[in-house]
Formats: C-alpha cells, sequence, structure tokens
C-alpha cells in the first residue's frame, strides 16, 4: 500500500449533508391499539362528520357563486369592494371556519395578524399538508398564489375564486415574470388590494426542516408577516408528502380522530433592509432564519427541484431518495442547471443499477470503469466518498465528477496522456501500447484491457487516434482524474524515497509532467 497523503482534499463545510436527509418523507406507522381506536370512532364520526361538510358545503357553494358573479379573474382585475367584499370577508371566512370545524380540526391561534399596510404578503411555513389551507380562513381569506388549472376543479374552484389568486400557468412561458410582476403590483397598491398569502417553500414536507424559501414573495421589497403552523398532535394524519400515505387515507384518517389540533402563529412583520430590497434572495435567507429559530427547526437547501429528481431516481430504478442533493446549494455553488443534474443522475443510475440502495461500492466503481482497484482507484475513490462510510452516494458522485474530474478533464490533461500511451509516437495508440502501461501502471488484466480498448477505438481499426481519445475522455472525467491522481501518487512515492510501482520511463514521465499536472483538490474549497 503507497503511503497516506493528509490532507489531500480539504472539505468545504457548506457542501456537507445537511441535517434532515429527506424531508419529503412521511412514515405513517398505525400500531393495532390504533387501528382498533381509528375503527370504533370512524363508525360513528365519518358519518356525521361527512353529513355536516354537505350541509355546510351547499351553504357555501351558492355564496360563492353570488360574490364571483360576472368577475373577471383575467386582464385588469381589481380588488372587491363593497358588499362582495364584505360578504367574502365576514360570511365566508365564517362558513370555512365552520367547515375545518366541522372536520374536527381544534384551531389555536399566537400573535396578532398585521394589516395589509404593515405587512402586504404573508409567508407561510413549514407547508406540510392540504390541510394548510386553515391558515387562509384563519387570515381572513387572503388572495393566494394558484395554478390557473386549479379554478376548473368542482365547487372548489368556486371558492378559490373568492380570494381572487394570482394565477400562474404551466403553458405560459412568460407566467413566472407575470406571476411576480403581479403580486408586486398587489403588495404595492398601499392596502388597495387584500394580502398576499404565499407559502414559500413551494412544496410540501414532513415539517422537520425548513427547505429553501422561493424568492417571489420577496422580490417587491415590503414587509412580510411570518406565519407559523403547526400540528401538535400525537398522531400525526396531515403530513401529505412525496413518500408517504395518500391524500385520501390521511383524509379519512384525519376524520376518524377525536378532533386533530393545529396552531397558527403571526410572528411581528420583517422589514427588509436596503441591502434585501435589491436582494431578494438575502430577504428570504433571513425570513427563514426567523422562523426556523421560532420553530427550533433546522434549514436545509432542498427544493422543489429536489423532489423532481427523486421522481427521476424512482424511473431510473434507484431508491427515490437518492435524487436528494440539496439542488439549491449543489446549483449556486457548482453552477449546474437541472438538466445537467439529471444527466449526472442516469450516468450515476448505470453505476449502481447492480447495487441495493442506490449507493456505488469501490468494488463497483471499479467494474464501471474496467480497472481494477489500484491505490491510484482506491484514492480516486475515497476523494469521491466525502463522509469516508465507503460508499459513493449520488450527492457525492454529483459533486466528485463536478469538482474534481471535470476541471482535471482539460486538454493539457489529455494531451499528456495521450503522448503516455503513445509511446512509438506515430500518433495513435496500438493496442499494445495501451494494455503495456495500463498492466506496468495499474495491473490491469488483458481481458479488461481489450473491453476498455473496443469501447475507446469507436471505429474498429485496431488503433486509437487522438481525436477518438480525446473524445472518450471528455465524455468519461472520471478517467482524467484518476490519471492526474496516479501521477500525484507516484510524485509523493518519489518524495518519499519509494521505488514507484511502475517502469522507468513511466516515473519519468510523472515527474516531467509534474509542472503542469498541478492537485486540484482546492478545488473543492470554492468560496461559500
Amino acid at each position: 500500500m503507497p503511503p497516506q497523503r493528509t490532507n489531500a482534499l480539504p472539505r468545504q463545510r457548506s457542501l456537507l449533508l445537511p441535517a434532515v436527509i429527506n424531508p419529503f418523507v412521511h412514515d405513517l406507522k398505525l400500531t393495532q391499539a390504533d387501528k382498533i381506536k381509528c375503527f370504533l370512532l370512524g363508525i360513528i364520526l365519518v358519518p356525521l362528520r361527512g353529513f355536516f361538510l354537505l350541509l355546510v358545503l351547499m351553504i357555501m357553494w351558492p355564496v360563492s357563486v353570488m360574490i364571483t358573479f360576472r368577475q373577471s379573474l383575467k386582464g385588469a382585475v381589481e380588488p372587491m369592494t363593497g358588499w362582495r367584499r364584505f360578504i367574502h370577508k365576514r360570511v365566508m371566512t365564517f362558513l370555512g371556519r365552520l367547515y375545518f370545524f366541522g372536520m374536527g380540526f381544534r384551531v389555536v391561534v399566537k400573535g396578532k395578524k398585521a394589516s395589509s399596510v404593515e405587512a402586504p404578503i404573508l409567508t407561510v411555513a413549514p407547508h406540510s399538508s392540504f390541510f394548510d389551507a386553515i391558515v387562509c380562513i384563519e387570515a381572513g381569506l387572503p388572495s393566494t398564489v394558484s395554478r390557473s388549472e386549479s379554478l376548473e376543479a368542482p365547487i372548489f374552484g368556486r371558492f378559490l375564486r373568492c380570494v381572487q389568486p394570482v394565477l400562474v400557468s404551466r403553458t405560459d412561458p412568460d407566467s413566472r415574470r407575470n406571476t411576480i410582476l403581479e403580486i408586486e403590483r398587489r403588495a404595492k397598491s398601499g392596502g388597495h388590494w387584500p394580502q398576499v398569502l404565499i407559502f414559500p417553500e413551494g412544496t410540501c414536507t414532513n415539517r422537520s426542516c425548513l427547505i429553501t424559501f422561493k424568492q417571489g414573495a420577496f422580490v417587491p421589497g415590503v414587509p412580510v408577516q411570518p406565519v407559523l403552523i403547526r400540528y401538535p398532535n400525537k398522531l400525526d394524519t396531515v403530513t401529505w408528502t412525496w413518500q408517504g400515505p395518500k391524500s385520501a387515507r390521511l383524509l379519512l384518517l384525519t376524520l376518524c380522530q377525536p378532533y386533530t389540533t393545529v396552531e397558527v402563529e403571526f410572528l411581528p412583520p420583517q422589514i427588509p433592509t436596503e441591502m434585501e430590497k435589491k436582494c431578494p434572495f438575502k430577504f428570504a435567507h433571513s425570513v427563514r432564519a426567523v422562523m426556523a429559530e421560532s420553530l427550533r427547526l433546522p434549514v436545509t437547501d432542498h427544493t422543489y427541484e429536489d423532489c423532481r429528481l427523486m421522481i427521476a431516481a424512482g424511473e431510473l430504478t434507484l431508491p427515490m431518495e437518492a435524487g436528494l442533493v440539496e439542488f439549491t446549494k449543489i446549483s449556486r455553488k457548482l453552477e449546474l442547471k437541472w438538466d445537467n443534474v439529471k444527466k449526472e443522475l442516469e450516468s450515476f443510475a448505470n453505476i449502481a443499477c447492480s447495487c441495493k440502495g442506490g449507493r456505488i461500492t469501490i468494488e463497483e466503481f471499479s467494474s464501471f470503469l474496467k480497472l481494477p482497484i489500484s491505490p491510484a482507484l482506491q484514492e480516486l475513490f475515497a476523494l469521491f466518498d466525502r463522509n469516508g462510510d465507503g460508499t459513493i452516494d449520488f450527492r457525492e458522485y454529483v459533486i466528485g465528477v463536478t469538482v474534481l474530474c471535470r476541471p482535471a478533464n482539460n486538454e493539457e490533461v489529455i494531451q499528456t496522456a495521450f503522448k503516455l500511451f503513445d509511446i512509438d509516437e506515430d500518433n495513435c495508440i496500438t493496442q499494445e501500447e495501451f494494455s503495456g502501461l495500463l498492466r506496468s501502471a495499474l495491473g490491469v488484466c488483458d481481458l479488461e484491457v481489450h473491453s476498455l480498448f473496443k469501447e475507446i477505438d469507436v471505429d474498429g481499426s485496431g488503433h486509437i487516434t487522438y481525436d477518438e481519445f480525446c473524445s472518450f475522455a471528455l465524455t468519461h472525467p472520471e478517467y482524467a482524474k484518476l490519471f492526474t491522481t496516479y501521477i500525484e501518487l507516484q510524485r509523493y512515492q518519489g518524495l518519499q524515497g519509494e521505488e514507484p510501482d511502475s517502469d522507468a520511463s513511466l516515473s519519468h514521465c510523472c515527474t516531467a509532467s509534474h509542472n503542469n499536472l498541478q492537485e486540484d483538490s482546492a478545488s473543492d474549497k470554492k468560496d461559500d
């Protein structure tokens, strides 16, 4: 074994694992006693509550039709006034509270809601359930941000029209920009419009942390009032997230409970500084910190894009949680787009397809590279394995490929590697030259060399041209980092006065390459 180099790769603290690995899973476990209790109570409560809710809906429907009669939701929309606003604020709010009371909710309100002049925007977190709509009722039915398709839903689509939502369209490419402009217009109306209520997380979690806040609520640069929502119940029948019970089951279980407690707390309005007005990201970060402190929860950089990666991981037969990478942090620090990360997930799946748990062992890593386990490959694997548990997960793989391999995969490294293989300097690599170097350097057997050689020799000519070599290297950046790692090990052994584990000519090439191939591990120390 070669001597171990200490501190070969200083780890950036901000790229360490988050406090909560998977905030999108809810494992609802019912004991036998819970099942019996739900069954016995459900026989009585579900029919009674169902009948009561139906009566409330029969009253709410004509009232909502009357409020929204001949009210436009597109074009130059103006806020409700006069009798419409009175019925909306008083009657519909009362009926909404009656509806949730019929479902068995016991609402505890803390703090004081600010006026639309004091805080034009309400930000609610953590968002964990469709039952979170109860916050809208307690806030006096402010406007919300909703998909335009939701207006077409029977019954509840009509109720949604009453709050004059800011509509988001999936088909309109300018929808995001128009949505932010509309939020800003309402927020800066000086109290002319009702408050806008926004769930800044943008998706449901299990309330174990606060994930990334989207910036839409903070772009206007106006005061916002944070609103906390808690469900302090022994049996959690409300959490509806990506991995967990379906909505129908949660609804039925909730109706079977004697009551379900929900706490809604209005925190003091947060007024942005001049810097935060210019930088919505900083304002969102500041408000999230205040809410996390009040909730006593950690924060992570997960976002809705992580959920999309979870779905993609499932489609690639990986565990869904394998796709969680804290997309916001990874994309910002490593300058990656969602499509780039998706491609890396597909590459990761090709390596990890045979393993369980969506993690790569060193044996699978070497098998994918078609190389034996050597000191150089062990060190490369250790560079990827950031937490030292002997496996590489997808998050470690993305960081490793982006921070370690791609910077090493430059024209200079590729040219140097080609020259090392091209012993007779005829601008092509024969299989004898290829196998000779790999046998002496990495101990690769002839069978493995033949397989790798055929993969690089695309036209099957029996020799590898520089274009073929370069094309393969650019699509397989792991080999570039393996090459520079091997040279670094050779150089380190030379400095230690040890005999390198290869022939003299190769040692000479490694030493000559020293000035051009510096250790790039410091690239993992990007600025926070």
